[in-house]
């Protein structure tokens, strides 16, 4: 019996998603690969974060949704924060990268970024228009 909990997300940019948990302190590890769970069963994932001792947490394209799900054994869960914490960090920081990205193209500069005390992040952009 699979121990492997599914998450649906509304992550949708790989490169986001990776920056996001670069961010966060994990090094994700890129192409499909295991995902260790309970008693050694294995899932397949593109993107994971390998951890020492199994329970492992990856993400999966998923085609129907069009987004990434979080795929781990949540039995084996060993991150200080709970999966939503750490899911509610993730989608802040990936909604960040998505806007940094969008801005860069569009031809904006960041003139200023502030991580306020309530968790929050401000931006301000600018364009000079010539």
């Amino acid at each position: 019996m699979s121990h492997f909990s599914t998450v649906k997300t509304e992550l949708r940019d790989r490169q986001a998603l990776v920056e996001a948990l670069r961010d966060l302190g994990h090094h994700p590890t890129e192409g499909q690969r295991p995902v260790r769970g309970y008693l050694g069963q294995t899932v397949l994932a593109d993107l994971t974060l390998p951890q020492e001792e199994g329970g492992d947490i990856g993400f999966r394209w998923n085609e129907t949704s069009g987004s990434y799900e979080l795929v781990t054994d949540l039995d084996l869960w060993k991150l200080q924060v709970p999966v939503e914490r750490f899911l509610a960090q993730l989608t802040q920081r990936y909604a960040l990268r998505s806007i940094l990205a969008a801005s860069t193209q569009e031809g904006f500069q960041v003139s200023e970024q502030t991580q306020h005390n309530d968790g929050s992040i401000e931006l301000v952009v600018t364009r000079w228009d010539g």
